[in-house]
């Protein structure tokens, strides 16, 4: 048997190469994505980005249109994204800006959205033409629509009655703007078709700029735009205000009218439960957010593109506005048949249909 000698040098410089080689293989075998811990196991950082983006492939998708975004009738529905409240129900929202009311449902009708902010007079509407609608959660319980006559007009309008003869702005026609004033005339005995002109304005800087300029002689408005035209011409003549229960309660003789909302195809929500369960906690916990905070808090969260340069009167008019929101999301039946008994007066197809409210909206995805 041969013996083969190795000196103590040699030795030590194969262990050093042994060494160098082991060091050269585990950097090779360690993955890209981070550092990893000694036993070869990924990171917590690598593992908190694993569970975001299994979190983020796990979140529902859906799309809402909202029918003027900026109005502050429809803030909760962008609040509730600023406060995250979208994500943490596991949704992946995008919204979609519309001009009005009719063009958000427009969409909907057309599959390009999934839910609509808009007001709950629509789905009645609907429902007397046979098309199933429905709202799951109620975000105000007065419409804060406000019939204001334009400081530039050259007619002498002082009543309703004076309105014959006048072009009168509405976000869009077929809006819920353009419902309101129909129910206005048809009530005074007048014909909504006949006695006046309608065009559309739009609902924020669009249709103070049509006040301003004379190209309306009335508009009915919304919140910030009405409180920035307020804010200009402080001798506003104002023929008709639903922005408090006052007012509410002496044009529609109701404690409560539900207005803002989301709503969606009653096949929708069969099929996607989940994801209208989850669209309906978001709203509520946003609506009881904004119960516990003040104008300037709620001012502070929303985009500042929504206000420009002019955050005082924002605040000013969220501050007119925050009443009006629902404090827990709830529709009630009351409600609901008011906006039905104001849509018979100027909507034929409602007044001979026999529309069950009880169908156009449900509570069952909101906690108590």
């Amino acid at each position: 048997m041969r013996y083969h000698h190795v000196s103590l040098h040699g030795r030590k410089s194969r262990i050093w190469v042994l060494i160098l080689g082991l060091v050269l293989l585990s950097a090779c075998g360690r993955p890209a994505s981070g550092p990893q811990g000694a036993s070869g196991t990924p990171s917590a950082a690598d593992r908190g980005e694993q569970n975001q983006s299994v979190a983020d492939a796990r979140r529902i998708p859906v799309t809402i249109g909202v029918g003027g975004q900026a109005t502050l009738v429809y803030l909760p529905t962008t609040l509730a994204e600023r406060l995250g409240y979208y994500a943490e129900e596991g949704l992946d929202v995008t919204i979609q800006d519309f001009q009005g009311g009719s063009k958000a449902l427009e969409a909907l009708l057309g599959g390009s959205v999934d839910v609509v902010s808009g007001f709950y007079d629509h789905t009645i509407q609907l429902a007397a033409q046979g098309q199933k609608l429905k709202a799951f959660v109620t975000m105000l319980q007065y419409p804060g629509m406000i019939l204001v006559v334009s400081p530039n007009t050259k007619k002498d309008i002082k009543t309703l009655a004076d309105l014959k003869g006048a072009v009168v702005g509405v976000s869009a026609p077929g809006s819920s703007t353009h419902l309101f004033i129909n129910y206005l005339l048809s009530k005074e005995g007048m014909n909504p078709q006949t006695d006046i002109s309608v065009t559309g304005i739009g609902l924020s800087a669009s249709a103070i700029a049509a006040m301003e300029k004379g190209q309306v002689d009335a508009a009915v408005l919304l919140d910030p735009a009405y409180t920035v035209l307020k804010k200009r011409y402080p001798e506003l003549t104002i023929l008709a205000d639903t922005s408090t229960p006052e007012g509410v309660q002496k044009l529609f003789g109701t404690d409560s009218y539900p207005a803002s909302v989301l709503y969606s195809k009653a096949e929708w929500i069969e099929a996607n439960p989940e994801a209208a369960k989850r669209l309906a906690r978001a709203i509520q916990k946003t609506l009881r957010w904004m119960q516990e905070h003040d104008a300037q808090a709620i001012a502070e969260r929303m985009p500042p593109e929504f206000y420009g340069d002019d955050r005082e009167t924002y605040i000013e008019a969220l501050s007119h506005t925050r009443p009006m929101f629902s404090p827990d999301g709830f529709m009630h039946q009351s409600g609901a048949e008011a906006v039905k008994k104001v849509l018979s007066v100027s909507i034929e197809d409602v007044r001979k249909a026999d529309v069950d409210v009880q169908q156009t909206y449900t509570n069952e995805f909101l906690s108590k």
